[in-house]
């Protein structure tokens, strides 16, 4: 059974980093491409990044392209966002998962979730 622990949020002012991690096991990550998504409060859970798992291919929603960085480490089965420049809009919780990057559809093997709060 896939399990996902999700860590590395807090509270950071606008303009501020962080860098969110996600420890998968109860499957092969290899085999899957990962992705990371959030829930800002009233809204629904949304696509932020995605990774391929065959050639490392990376896909970012509008509103964070060049701004965050998603990466993978198979060998620790580990998922990485860095998030620069961060800014009010980017508050919520985020969760990775498995996915399907195009068209951003998520396994749904949700883990608890960090969260991110930007504010001053």
């Amino acid at each position: 059974q896939a399990h996902l622990v999700e860590s590395g949020g807090g509270l950071v002012q606008p303009g501020g980093s962080l860098r969110l991690s996600c420890a998968a096991s109860g499957f092969t990550m290899d085999y899957y491409a990962m992705a990371w998504f959030r829930q800002a409060p009233g809204k629904e859970r949304e696509g932020v990044s995605c990774i391929s798992n065959t050639d490392g291919t990376t896909y970012y929603a509008d509103s964070v392209k060049g701004r965050f960085t998603i990466s993978r480490d198979n060998a620790n089965k580990m998922v990485y966002l860095e998030m620069k420049n961060l800014k009010p809009d980017d508050t919520g919780v985020y969760y990775c998962d498995r996915a399907i990057c195009k068209g951003w559809i998520p396994f749904r093997s949700w883990g608890q979730g960090t969260q991110v709060t930007v504010s001053s």
